[in-house]
């Protein structure tokens, strides 16, 4: 059957969640028009606050999304999930599908929950989270909350997405100076410890409190302060302050012009990694046999591997 984006992208505007799940598909399965879906949404974009939910596994991020969606839905806004999730080694879809834990909220036409995996993408997210944030805000929805995977090191990128970054933390989770050292404290806007009625939660707010003293000695001027927000996301206490917290924040960030600055941080960023894709792409069809004899030369020391690059590059403008 035809592919009419146009018809596509009105009915996930009148709330058809069948024409936004459609739209995503598209966007996970680098559809060959693409280029015309992402047209057909952009004007309709920049409305919706972006959530990203992140922190180590085992925190409960998936329980305390579905909290936040409760009480989300009880302000009357609209809410989308993507819930990121590993590859299956064998389907290449998400693996654990958080939609599971979600199920209170599957016959809710103001929800929209959509797992998505990997696919081996590094950061936390999958490579097509941008563009499906984009089909959500779109669509009218509110509030975009975006689930990661697990975090480590490396596995930050939803700071880049989002307009706030919500850190998990809970108790018995290990050294509180390790997961600062994983690079999860820097990227926080709120810290919200889960799983507050176990024994540790206490000193678990007392060593956040501690780090960030330490660190706002390093910053000049006004800056947001970080706050840290007991939660039992299971029998959805402490969640309002969370979603208060989340007004709160945006609030500043849109006084202060911070919210366009990193929006146009994202977008540039967004732009960037497309224009590296396109490039990657022609590269694939030059290399070749070139390659290999550039490869060679390399081997044979009689080329360094700067040099090569550079003559590569030159067959792919030339």
């Amino acid at each position: 059957m035809a592919l009419d984006v146009a018809d596509l992208v009105a009915r996930a505007r009148d709330g058809q969640a069948r024409a936004v799940a459609r739209l995503i598909s598209l966007v996970e399965d680098a559809h060959p028009r693409l280029r015309e879906v992402a047209a057909a949404l952009t004007p309709f974009t920049g409305r919706a606050q972006l959530v990203g939910l992140t922190g180590p596994p085992g925190v409960g991020k998936s329980t305390s999304t579905s909290a936040l969606l409760t009480a989300l839905r009880k302000q009357g806004k609209r809410v989308g999930v993507l819930a990121i999730d590993p590859s299956s080694p064998f389907s290449g879809g998400a693996l654990l599908g958080d939609r599971i834990r979600m199920t209170e909220h599957a016959v809710d036409p103001g929800v929209f929950i959509r797992s998505m995996a990997t696919r081996g993408h590094l950061g936390g997210l999958a490579w097509a989270t941008p563009q499906a944030v984009r089909v959500l805000d779109a669509a009218g929805f509110d509030v975009v909350l975006i689930e990661t995977v697990g975090v480590g090191q490396s596995e930050v990128d939803v700071v880049k997405l989002a307009d706030t970054t919500v850190v998990l933390l809970a108790p018995g989770m290990g050294d509180g100076i390790q997961a600062a050292k994983a690079g999860v404290l820097e990227i926080a806007d709120l810290f919200v410890v889960n799983k507050a009625d176990r024994e540790g939660a206490d000193a678990t707010v007392h060593d956040l409190k501690q780090m960030i003293s330490l660190s706002r000695r390093e910053i000049r001027g006004p800056s947001w302060r970080q706050p840290i927000l007991p939660t039992v996301a299971a029998r959805g206490e402490g969640v309002d302050d969370v979603v208060k917290a989340l007004e709160e924040h945006h609030d500043w960030l849109s006084s202060r012009g911070e919210l366009a600055d990193r929006r146009a941080a994202r977008a540039r960023a967004e732009v960037e990694a497309i224009a590296l894709q396109v490039l990657r792409a022609e590269l694939v069809d030059v290399r070749g046999d070139r390659l290999a004899e550039l490869a060679a030369q390399v081997v044979d020391r009689t080329l360094d591997p700067y040099a090569a690059a550079d003559r590569l590059v030159a067959d792919l403008r030339g």
